[in-house]
């Protein structure tokens, strides 16, 4: 069956997610069209494609067990010089992140796996881009803002084409939705 390249996050919903994304291919980052705007739960993980019904079972557990939380950003951060990234901040939420991708990473599950860095939840604006730009992602996305009541998390899996695409959203008490289905939208947000 080989092999695939999935990851778990939680979308950066609309508007927001556009106008990152297109704030970061106007960085020159020329990874932004391939790269949904998110908070990585699970980083880039190569798996047997066999293993996707157990992961997927796994997800949906964890799913059932998470709570709806309020989601923040607010500012930039970096990585220089340890890594060549850029980020939006998680003001409000790391801790529901931070416990999230402990429990999608469990050793007892199917997608246990070491991290190369400590968790850290943000969502990426410029990665691996020259010191010139990233600066500028650093400087024009100082004062950004946005919040959203974070419902739940996706699974996604990298194409041969390196873009990334949503297969399945897990929403918090059990629910699996198609990914077509969570882009409607039903009037505004509730201020959190």
């Amino acid at each position: 069956m080989g092999t695939v390249t999935i990851g778990v996050s939680i979308a950066v919903p609309e508007p927001h997610g556009s106008l990152l994304q297109e704030r970061r291919a106007g960085f020159g980052d020329p990874a932004a069209s391939g790269i949904p705007t998110h908070v990585t739960l699970l980083p880039p993980t190569e798996v047997d494609r066999s293993a996707l019904p157990a992961i997927e079972t796994h997800l949906m557990e964890v799913a059932a067990a998470g709570r709806p939380f309020s989601m923040r950003l607010s500012g930039t951060g970096t990585f220089r010089p340890l890594s060549p990234v850029v980020f939006v901040q998680v003001v409000e939420g790391a801790e529901a992140c931070t416990w999230l991708q402990k429990q999608v990473r469990d050793a007892s599950g199917p997608v246990a796996r070491e991290l190369q860095f400590p968790y850290h939840p943000h969502v990426t604006v410029a990665h691996g881009i020259d010191d010139e730009a990233m600066d500028r992602a650093f400087e024009e996305l100082a004062e950004y803002e946005a919040h959203w009541p974070c419902t739940g998390f996706a699974l996604y899996e990298q194409g041969p084409d390196g873009v990334w695409r949503r297969l399945r959203d897990y929403v918090f008490g059990g629910a699996v939705v198609p990914p077509q289905a969570t882009h409607v939208h039903r009037g505004p947000l509730p201020a959190c």
